[in-house]
């Protein structure tokens, strides 16, 4: 009996180094992938790029609430992280629920924003420059998205998961891929918005 409880802690304790190299491989694949989208907006964006500068469809208004709400969310969600250490569930609904409001205004504000640009002629398919932007900053948006998918599921999956460890492991997942893609995002206002926008 003695045998078999050492084997299955030592399983599990095998599965969750799996788990979090598995996840750390995943960054870093999502680190490559923004590393060549940043490297080629850059190299189009260059000055006398073919087609219209991107300082002239900007509203940096919309940005800086843009990026409110994305950094407001990621500290919602580190209060729904401390009421998981303290085992309040309710709570911890709440706050993943305050966080997805703030991510999906965020992904609202964007789409709103690329068909704005679009209407007055800023295009993915007028030059190869405007194209690199819409990428780099779709493919952020995207992966919003699918993370707020899974805070949508983490919501409707945290009163089914009876192991605490489960609940903290899925939970730490989910707030290191939240805060990579503010971290992302700190790059894109940066480089994207403010170096393009000024």
């Amino acid at each position: 009996m003695h045998n078999e409880a050492n084997l299955a802690q030592t399983h599990h304790h095998d599965s969750d180094s799996t788990d979090v190299f598995g996840f750390w491989m995943y960054i870093l694949t999502d680190c490559i992938l923004f590393g060549c989208l940043f490297a080629t907006f850059l190299v189009l964006n260059n000055p006398g790029h073919p087609g219209p500068a991107l300082k002239n469809y900007v509203n940096l208004r919309d940005v800086l609430i843009e990026t409110f709400l994305l950094l407001v969310s990621n500290f919602t969600f580190c209060l729904a992280v401390l009421n998981l250490y303290q085992n309040k569930l309710r709570k911890v609904q709440a706050w993943l629920g305050v966080t997805f409001l703030l991510g999906a205004g965020f992904i609202v504000m964007e789409v709103t924003e690329f068909i704005h640009m679009a209407n007055e002629g800023f295009r993915w398919d007028v030059s190869g420059a405007i194209s690199s932007f819409f990428v780099l900053v779709g493919t952020h948006g995207l992966h919003v998205f699918f993370g707020l998918v899974w805070i949508l599921l983490m919501i409707i999956q945290l009163p089914l998961i009876q192991l605490n460890h489960d609940k903290r492991r899925r939970m730490t997942y989910l707030g290191l891929f939240w805060n990579f893609l503010d971290i992302v995002w700190i790059f894109v206002f940066t480089i994207v918005y403010l170096m393009g926008a000024i």
